[in-house]
């Protein structure tokens, strides 16, 4: 079995590359679903609540993008679930040819290790901008500190396998990731 990250800075498009990923067969896993579930977990709530003193998501994200020891913090906590769901994932699946995880702070969370190959969406700071100020229905200010809570991509990019642009349509971005999963 092959193991695949599907990573990328924010708004970059990685949902966009699971699903084509997804339509064509393969199992895939979303660790931004994972982080959901655990807002279902009693002991994440009530580290979250002792931790932030609220367990709403806007709360903590304005929280943790204007404070990095609180984002660390966040992170301590929730990392070691993620990476065990992942765990599991590949676990359950190890009969599949390949399988794909969409893992947005792959690097960051030293998760690398955890998979052969990994997938690097990545889109032009600007376009990727408006996409979180749409998607987030947040200003453009709060908007650029997500996008500077990441790593570079350049970073990233050295470190990846495979490089999909998704600066232009749907169709391009299918054809890239369609390229890519004919070598699994």
């Amino acid at each position: 079995m092959i193991k695949v990250a599907i990573t990328g800075n924010i708004a970059s498009g990685k949902s966009a590359v699971e699903d084509v990923i997804k339509s064509q067969g393969f199992k895939t896993l979303c660790a931004d679903k994972i982080v959901a579930d655990l807002y279902k977990n009693k002991e994440i709530l009530s580290q979250l609540k002792n931790t932030f003193g609220t367990l709403e998501k806007k709360e903590i994200a304005q929280i943790v993008f204007n404070d990095k020891e609180k984002k660390l913090e966040l992170e301590r906590i929730i990392h070691p679930y993620v990476k065990n769901e992942i765990e599991k994932f590949i676990l359950n699946n190890s009969s599949e040819k390949a399988v794909f995880v969409s893992v947005p702070l792959l690097f960051e969370a030293g998760f690398e290790n955890l998979f052969d190959k990994i997938i690097f969406v990545t889109a032009d700071e600007n376009i990727r901008l408006e996409r979180v100020m749409k998607r987030d229905n947040c200003d453009k200010n709060f908007a650029k500190k997500k996008i500077l809570a990441q790593a570079p991509e350049n970073d990233k990019i050295e470190k990846s396998d495979y490089i999909i642009e998704n600066n232009s349509t749907i169709e391009e971005l299918e054809n890239q990731v369609k390229t890519i999963l004919q070598t699994f």
